[in-house]
């Protein structure tokens, strides 16, 4: 700790702070543009500049540049000096030379830095009157616009895009103050990250393009704290409405998890809440024979309820099948509904054993399971069987982090601050802490990890046994394995021992318990050796952890029910079974259940089949609670009250829904529920997620009395938003299940902290800096705590080693293994019906195609681009698709990437044969891809 003296009063700081940052931390306002609390400092922009002095007596001082000065002990120093404030109001009128006088048609206004640095240093009056420099702007893909006239050379896009996150297309051209950021030539970014160039940006030169397209200010938008609901990490974000859209989502500041960034998916993925196909009214299919058959009829709520509960009294057993997308309260409903021993997780039982097993090994390998944030406090990372990018991206941010952390920690053996930012860069060049990989294709981390090896899943499990073999004897044995990948466990098992946090990551992609074991057999080695080590297991969806711990048979095991004739009723929540499993054995159970009711969404091909189907709300209309990879149960809010713009709809929550339909089944008083009674009573039921209700504050939480704000001060437009409905003005929606409020009326201030905040504003912020006002430091942890409660820890008890070590793998003459590659855009059920995503994920080289290695392409007389049929043994199902040749593919595999049929699963052996099928012309008896 140091005492620094600003202004004449003492402030205690951390003396390895720079005084930028300290004094920010503080809560005392200095304009800043180059530094980035999570990038460090440059000294570049010359606008954070703050009067010295060399002690209390001296009253003459210098200038400093306070991101590039250490707060030392007994530091003097002085923010209203009017010298230093002359020199910053100076600065700001040098960076506005160039930049334009746009801000009433620039994307930025209202939440720039650019304007809130402007206003905080006091200029306002321009004497450049000469003719200003122009640039010509980039095509940079469906997410990112461009508009490069605004840049003031902070050099932050490129700092984050290349450094931070590893991009490599993304530069700087020119000189002095001539500088250009951009591609070599316009083309889409290729970084899975490139949607934080828009907050990383302080001016409005890198924009939200899905924001453009229907562009509105910040202030005229509400928002809501919610969760990502695009993969299981749980990043937090604030999705903003207006006129019943959602516009744009935001990043929302989490010290445990998300911090800073979003990946691309997460930030762009949003379109299907906006689709115009979507179901929001109640729909009833006629049934029997003739000309009504099949017609489709619009209920009213009541009606559509009491059909409900008709078809299902009626039914001799009702089957339940809910969904890793829904929440804890909606799959708990459908429970509530159905009986425990009538419910499916919604999930293949290939994939439910996995989440089930990833599960026992969290409870009882000993290591803690780390958050995002303790990810980057490792020095030894060991992945098996995950392409991190494609299967939790933000989580791959995070190792990369960790992994390029040995250069502060060079810096520091040599007395060099961390936050010096260049220093450091130029110290530690290709230093990093070791990381090792091993997948079946090459992944983007390959880049910095010390080894990676391409291996089969069997041969993944092996290296694996090995490895935990290597540092504990007591753990089984490998026998016959590879002398390479026998040197290759041993160097892994001798890094990971004498590393002080070893890091284990593995997950389901793979969908192979053996590789799961290996992980958790390393994970207990390590467990005996240090308990400052961690496992991280990766699910695939948003609520996959969550929808676990509540039980349930898999969806195979539902169908079967049905087509056995045990039960003849389903009732489908937030789940199109067609995507999960092979079209022949859906349509078997639908064609053989009696009664269909689903609530989702989306009008999948599930809910076409449905007699009665049941609008549900996305996470935008909509409160829950979802649990993530690490276990953190986190509350999403309602971002808006769908029936106010639009009085026709019936969108409601689903468990809401099946709340209702429940009571209408047994005849009892439909007596409304409320957020916290669904909370409570999931919580109730299920002693693992009795915490689940201290996840976020309670309907009742004020603020000095009141409820909290979902909109800015700002917020203008209320008398004309329903011009189109009715003149008169209607008094904004109740919301009984939230503390939020659906206007700006309400608290949007961070004194006193609190912990769940819509949007980032304070006085004289309106950027996202604003989150600096919100943490105890600059970069630490929200002031109030962090969204969320962990609900998995470690329990002491015997942990035997998993011996069921598989053989290695042999390729066959005529057959290949298939492995499913998960794929980040494109991959996912929901974002997939994104058009941005769906217009990235074909983006040249990275559309799908039938993945295999050279030399069995070879062998098969293939070439790039060939049309290639994969199909099983029986010839029921196959898939055509261009051959797209993977040098890193090992012998005998045959890659598809996740999203494209659900046809085949990973380690199914397939055939592949030539296609006549003409370019373009995909045929598969599942859905072709789009």
């Amino acid at each position: 700790m140091a005492t620094i003296h600003v202004d004449g009063k003492s402030y205690e700081v951390d003396g390895s702070d720079n005084l930028l940052h300290a004094c920010l931390s503080l809560g005392l306002d200095i304009p800043y543009f180059c530094w980035h609390p999570a990038m460090d400092s440059i000294g570049a922009c010359r606008q954070c500049a703050v009067k010295q002095y060399k002690d209390k007596d001296d009253s003459q001082g210098k200038i400093v540049m306070s991101c590039m000065t250490p707060a030392t002990d007994n530091s003097w120093i002085s923010i209203d000096d009017e010298e230093a404030r002359t020199f910053r109001a100076a600065v700001v009128e040098w960076l506005m030379t160039y930049h334009p006088h746009d801000c009433p048609v620039c994307e930025e206004g209202g939440h720039c830095h650019l304007q809130d640095m402007t206003v905080m240093t006091g200029h306002d009056r321009r004497r450049y009157s000469f003719r200003k420099r122009t640039h010509r702007n980039q095509y940079l893909g469906p997410f990112i616009a461009h508009e490069m006239n605004r840049c003031i050379n902070c050099y932050r896009c490129v700092r984050f895009y290349n450094d931070y996150a590893g991009g490599k297309d993304l530069g700087v051209f020119g000189s002095n103050n001539n500088l250009y950021f951009g591609r070599h030539q316009e083309g889409v970014l290729e970084s899975p990250f490139s949607g934080n160039l828009s907050e990383v940006c302080p001016t409005g030169v890198f924009t939200d393009q899905t924001h453009s397209d229907r562009y509105v200010r910040k202030w005229d938008m509400l928002f809501a704290p919610s969760v990502c609901h695009q993969c299981a990490v749980g990043c937090n974000t604030s999705p903003g409405e207006r006129y019943g859209e959602i516009r744009r989502i935001e990043n929302r500041y989490n010290g445990e998890v998300n911090r800073y960034f979003l990946c691309d998916r997460g930030r762009f993925g949003y379109g299907y809440v906006n689709r115009i196909d979507r179901p929001r009214q109640p729909e009833w299919r006629n049934d029997g024979h003739g000309e009504q058959a099949g017609d489709t009829t619009i209920l009213e709520v009541d009606p559509a309820l009491d059909r409900g509960a008709d078809l299902l009294r009626s039914a001799r057993r009702v089957i339940g099948i809910g969904s890793p997308r829904a929440s804890l309260e909606s799959n708990h409903q459908l429970i509530e509904l159905v009986g425990r021993n009538n419910f499916s997780s919604g999930v293949a039982a290939r994939e439910l054993d996995c989440l089930k097993r990833m599960a026992e090994l969290e409870a009882s390998c000993g290591l803690p399971v780390p958050t995002l944030r303790e990810v980057e406090t490792h020095d030894a990372v060991l992945v098996l069987g995950e392409d991190l990018l494609h299967s939790a991206a933000r989580l791959a941010l995070a190792v990369r982090q960790a992994v390029l952390a040995r250069r502060d920690t060079l810096a520091k053996a040599r007395g060099i601050p961390t936050w010096n930012a260049a220093a450091v860069k130029t110290l530690a060049q290709d230093s990093r802490y070791p990381l090792y990989i091993a997948y079946p294709a090459s992944t983007e981390l390959d880049q910095i990890s010390a080894g990676s090896w391409n291996l089969a899943p069997a041969d993944i499990a092996r290296l694996g046994f090995a490895i935990a073999h290597a540092i504990d004897a007591n753990a089984p044995e490998v026998t016959d394995l590879d002398t390479t990948l026998g040197a290759a466990a041993k160097t892994v098992a001798a890094q990971l021992l004498a590393a002080d946090r070893p890091l284990v990551i593995s997950g389901g992609s793979l969908q192979s318990i053996q590789v799961l074991d290996a992980a958790g057999s390393i994970a207990r080695a390590l467990s005996r050796r240090t308990r400052r080590g961690g496992l991280t297991l990766v699910r695939r969806e948003a609520n996959s952890t969550g929808t676990a711990m509540l039980g349930g048979r898999s969806l195979e095991w539902a169908l079967d029910e049905i087509v056995e004739g045990r039960a003849d009723a389903l009732v489908v929540v937030e789940n199109d079974l067609y995507a999960r499993l092979p079209e022949v054995r859906v349509e078997a159970a639908l064609n053989a259940a009696t009664t269909l009711v689903v609530l989702d969404h989306q009008r999948t091909r599930t809910w076409q089949q449905a007699r009665l189907g049941l609008p549900a709300a996305s996470f935008a209309e909509a409160d829950g609670t979802l649990v993530n990879l690490e276990g953190r149960a986190q509350r999403f809010f309602q971002v808006f009250d769908p029936r106010y713009l639009r009085p026709e709809c019936r969108i409601h929550e689903s468990w809401r829904w099946l709340h209702a339909l429940r009571a209408s089944l047994v005849r009892a008083n439909k007596s409304p529920i409320t957020l916290d009674e669904a909370t409570e009573a999931c919580a109730r039921s299920y002693p693992a997620l009795a915490d689940i209700v201290a996840a976020a504050p309670g309907a009742d939480y004020r603020v000095e009395g009141v409820k909290l704000a979902r909109a800015p001060h700002r917020y203008s437009g209320r008398t004309s938003m329903r011009a189109n409905i009715a003149i008169s003005e209607p008094r904004t929606p109740r919301d009984p299940d939230t503390p939020f409020s659906f206007s700006m009326e309400g608290f949007s201030g961070f004194e006193p902290p609190r912990m769940e905040v819509p949007f980032a504003w304070a006085p004289g912020w309106n950027s996202h800096q604003a989150w600096n006002k919100f943490t105890d430091e600059v970069g630490g942890h929200l002031r109030a705590g962090d969204p969320g409660v962990r609900l998995v820890a470690p329990r002491p008890g015997a942990y035997g080693y998993a011996s069921d070590i598989p053989a290695a793998f042999e390729p066959r003459q005529d057959r290949w293994q298939l492995v499913l590659l998960p794929r980040l855009f494109g991959g996912e059920e929901t974002s997939a019906r994104s058009a941005p995503i769906e217009e990235r994920a074909m983006a040249p080289g990275e559309a799908p195609g039938i993945g295999l290695c050279a030399d069995d392409a070879a062998r098969l007389g293939l070439e790039q681009g060939a049309w290639l049929t994969l199909e099983t043994d029986s010839a029921a199902l196959n898939l055509t698709l261009p051959l797209r040749c993977d040098q890193c593919l090992p012998k005998g595999l045959v890659s598809l990437p996740a999203g494209i049929s659900s046809a085949f699963s990973s380690g199914d052996w397939v055939r592949l044969s030539v296609s006549d099928a003409a370019p373009g012309a995909a045929s598969s008896h599942e859905e072709a891809p789009s």
